[in-house]
């Protein structure tokens, strides 16, 4: 399935955040791309180039295509309590984030390459979906095959004295975490103005 493949930095700098995790490049030029530089004028944005931008920072964050987070979109508007957190805790509930979130891969582009590469259990089920949306209670673990693989041993070395995540349970000697809940919003660290978005849908 096709994703967005180009320069990471320069998607970062147009949504002046580094959302693909930290980036040094972003660091030395936090400026819109373009030619002109730092220096060009730019126009006054209207209300729905704001809430198109919104919506593509949560599509290239979370790493979903474009029918993908309208399926979520309508999937969330059903359902009872606020549509925007709502949506947020569905991209949140994806397989791949969740491999990211457990630190099992150092970002969420390498935690949907575990996934698609069969390294990933669902349940202790071999599962190659990223999008496998989760439910609390559901069990997340790496094959014992993959276990020794360099780039999952690298990423939990390093994510061992990172932030926990409230939803989730991590057990380090079975190398398995728990989906113990959706998120609250407050709880969700990404700087996504869901209203925005949802304003964008409702027009």
């Amino acid at each position: 399935m096709a994703r967005y493949t180009g320069p990471k930095t320069k998607k970062a700098r147009a949504f002046g955040e580094a959302i693909y995790g930290p980036d040094k490049s972003f660091e030395k030029r936090k400026y819109p791309p373009g030619q002109h530089g730092p220096g060009r004028r730019r126009k006054q944005k209207s209300d729905y180039a704001f809430q198109l931008m919104e919506k593509q920072k949560a599509k290239y964050t979370y790493g979903v295509l474009e029918r993908q987070f309208s399926n979520l979109f309508k999937k969330a508007s059903s359902k009872s309590g606020v549509t925007g957190v709502v949506l947020l805790q569905f991209l949140e509930a994806r397989l791949d984030n969740t491999v990211f979130r457990l630190g099992l891969a150092p970002t969420r582009r390498a935690a949907r390459q575990l996934v698609t590469h069969k390294h990933v259990l669902l349940n202790g089920i071999l599962t190659n979906i990223p999008s496998a949306s989760l439910r609390p209670g559901d069990v997340v673990s790496i094959r014992n095959k993959s276990a020794h693989l360099e780039t999952v041993v690298g990423a939990v070395k390093a994510n061992a004295a990172s932030k926990k995540w409230s939803w989730l349970e991590w057990n380090p000697d079975k190398m398995e975490g728990k989906f113990l809940q959706y998120p609250e919003r407050e709880a969700i660290p990404e700087k996504i103005n869901e209203q925005l978005i949802v304003e964008l849908y409702s027009k």
